[in-house]
Parts: structure tokens; C-alpha cells; sequence
């Protein structure tokens, strides 16, 4: 992949070890302007620690990082290009006595912005995120996904160019994580670059233009939704296949997952469907059973993981 150093966010041959652990080994990724950027995982990937280091909260081992054009060796430059980035942290904790309002002010004061816009970012944020109502309410009071809601307001504040947000819908209900995809959507109107942690990946595949798998600190598959689940899924049940028989359907460029009767085909299109059951037969099997469907973003997921 070739790196473009000028994109809000990229990545090269970025390595990170902690002492025998490697959390990272050698990411490289690109992140377009005005996109939202899907980046998944297990646990344990190296998802965390790449945040990490793309915000100075970590130094690479190796390698290098960009973030809206600014190098992060550049220690001084790569300070003032995170004034302009957002970040929601998968855990956050604000000081139960203070209000909502007193916790944005909180954090407008530490990004330094300008005391006469502090009123007007503190309305637009808890506008855009559902707690004009609860704006002078003790965060002590409000429920989990409330505390979400507000830490997502906080990441907004000051109109940032990049917003990194990290696993924002875990805590929300299914009102709540429809409100986060309209305020993602509406980030990305606005020509705001997304960058998503999360490991609802129904959610990913709902507001994602492309997306990185990562496993081991390493890519192993990324790209648009469209490139990552090309094609069908095809679920089959047959008898008389035997090893040879699913080798020469290997050969033919049907590679199938499962034992016994029931085999899969993953990323098949639509028109080939009747060429493998072909195939099949012509191999010695009996069809009994071919059942299409389309495959989604949890299905490649785990896909993958179990080809590595």
C-alpha cells in the first residue's frame, strides 16, 4: 500500500513493542478526508495501542505515523495538529458534582479555545448530542449511555478536523446508537474525517465508507464494504464428496469451508452459483441443498479470523 503522508490519517510499517509484547506489527493504513474509517479488530489486535500513538499518549517503536499531514516524531508540530482532533476514549470518567455544562466548559478551557465562543461550542455540542435538557443535571445522575452522550460532546468540541472515537456506542441503546450514526453521518457531511474503533460491526457496516481488519497489530484485510464482501455467501448440503472431489472444486476456484454435509462458499457473485453446483456434480456429489445469502460485515469478520 502506498502511504500518502498528506491524508488526516496514516500509518507506516508502524511497530510498537512492550518489551517481549508486540502490540503492533508494522500497520500501515491511509484514512481519506471527510470519511469515516472503520477500524476492527479482536481484542487484543493492536487497535487501542494505534490510537494511542497517532495521539502522543505513546511513542512507536519503529515506523511512523501522520496525522493531518504532521509527523508524530515531530513532537512540537504533531502538539498543535491535535488541537485540531477530537477523541471520545472507550473509558472516560468526569467529575460526578459537575454539571453537563460545567464539564464541557471544563474541556473547552483545556483545548484552549477563545472564552467568547465557549457559549456557542457548549449549546452546539449538547444540541448535537441530546442533552440540552439535562445541560445544569450532575453527571452523578445521568445513566451510562448519557455519560456516552456527553463524552461524545466533548469530542466535538472546537470543530475538529479528525474525531476519534472509540467503541462510541457500547453503552447506548438502540435509540441512542441511531442518534451516533446521525451524528457520525452528519460529522462526515461537514467534511469531518471519522476515525471508529468499535466492535459492533453491525453498526461499522451501517455508517462505514471503508474499513481496516486488523489482527496481530498487522491489516489483513481492508478496503471499501463493497471490496470486503464481494460477493454471496452459499450455504450447502451434499453427500459423496470426497477429498479429491473438493480438490479439483479448489482448483476450480471453489474454495469451501465446513465438514461433512455442510459446506459454505464464501464471496461467490450471484452468476457462479450454478457453475459450482456444476462443479459439484460433476466431482461425484449429490446436492440437496443450496441456500444463497448475503454476507455481511460479521460474517468476513470472522471469516478471516479463523483463516489466519
Amino acid at each position: 500500500m502506498d502511504v500518502r503522508a498528506d491524508a488526516p490519517i496514516a500509518t507506516a510499517d508502524l511497530v510498537k513493542r512492550y518489551r517481549r509484547v508486540t502490540a503492533l506489527a508494522g500497520l500501515t493504513v491511509n484514512v481519506d478526508r471527510g470519511s469515516i474509517f472503520g477500524f476492527l479488530g479482536p481484542n487484543g489486535a493492536g487497535k487501542t495501542t494505534a490510537v494511542k500513538l497517532l495521539l502522543g499518549l505513546a511513542a512507536p517503536t519503529s515506523g511512523e505515523a501522520w496525522v493531518l499531514g504532521t509527523p508524530v516524531s515531530d513532537e512540537a508540530a504533531h502538539r498543535a495538529a491535535r488541537t485540531r482532533v477530537g477523541y471520545l476514549p472507550e473509558l472516560f470518567r468526569y467529575p460526578g458534582w459537575q454539571t453537563a455544562r460545567e464539564v464541557l466548559a471544563t474541556h473547552c478551557a483545556l483545548a484552549r479555545l477563545e472564552r467568547t465562543v465557549w457559549a456557542r461550542e457548549i449549546a452546539d455540542a449538547l444540541r448535537t448530542v441530546g442533552l440540552v435538557e439535562r445541560a445544569d443535571d450532575r453527571v452523578q445522575t445521568f445513566s451510562k449511555g448519557m455519560q456516552q452522550r456527553l463524552g461524545l460532546g466533548v469530542a466535538l468540541l472546537g470543530s475538529p478536523e479528525v474525531v476519534i472515537l472509540d467503541e462510541p456506542t457500547s453503552a447506548l441503546d438502540p435509540v441512542g446508537r441511531h442518534d451516533v450514526r446521525e451524528i457520525v453521518r452528519a460529522l462526515r457531511a461537514r467534511g469531518t474525517t471519522v476515525f471508529l474503533n468499535s466492535h459492533l460491526l453491525s453498526e461499522v457496516e451501517q455508517v462505514c465508507d471503508r474499513v481496516a481488519v486488523v489482527d496481530h497489530g498487522r491489516v489483513i484485510a481492508g478496503g471499501t464494504l463493497d471490496d470486503l464482501l464481494r460477493g454471496d455467501t452459499v450455504h450447502l448440503r451434499v453427500a459423496g464428496l470426497t477429498a479429491e472431489g473438493r480438490s479439483a472444486l479448489e482448483r476450480s476456484g471453489f474454495g469451501l469451508d465446513g465438514d461433512g454435509e455442510r459446506l459454505v462458499a464464501r464471496g461467490l457473485a450471484s452468476d457462479r452459483v450454478p457453475l459450482l453446483i456444476d462443479a459439484l456434480v460433476r466431482a461425484g456429489a449429490r446436492v440437496y441443498e443450496v441456500s444463497p445469502a448475503h454476507e455481511s460485515l460479521e460474517d468476513r469478520f470472522l471469516a478471516l479470523l479463523k483463516e489466519r
